[in-house]
């Protein structure tokens, strides 16, 4: 992935955090979704205080992206305080929509703007998805 692109995803990973609607952990959380179409769908976490019903940025911001017809994605920037990874449920819906584990970019942010770029497969190496594991090079 070429850097500007990487910069570009981080820059509006941080500008989601800042719409995060977090009272309840004050852990704000924004993503930037990059489609194969070239747009970029962003999203934030918001929380409910019945904490159960609270949605992650990640999926935010893919569920916009398919929302508006858009099932084919090549990296997302995740914007938190410290650069956490996402969540299992957040990787699970990724795997969803991402054909090639290997090649889909996940970019993790600090609230500084450092950033660092990880693989679907390396953050999840043994992802469900409906097709077989041996079928997956």
């Amino acid at each position: 992935m070429e850097e500007e692109i990487a910069e570009t995803l981080a820059r509006r990973a941080l500008e989601a955090r800042e719409k995060a609607h977090a009272p309840y952990s004050n852990y704000r959380v924004g993503a930037a979704l990059l489609a194969r179409s070239g747009r970029i769908y962003t999203g934030c976490n918001v929380e409910n205080a019945s904490y159960g019903l609270t949605v992650c940025a990640e999926r935010v911001a893919i569920f916009k992206a398919v929302s508006e017809g858009e099932k084919d994605f090549t990296a997302i920037a995740v914007a938190t305080s410290n650069g956490a990874p996402p969540c299992g449920a957040c990787l699970q819906v990724m795997a969803e929509f991402v054909e090639d584990f290997s090649s889909f970019q996940v970019i993790l942010v600090n609230a500084e703007g450092q950033w660092r770029t990880l693989t679907l497969r390396e953050l999840y190496p043994h992802g469900f998805t409906s097709r077989f594991l041996w079928e997956e090079k």
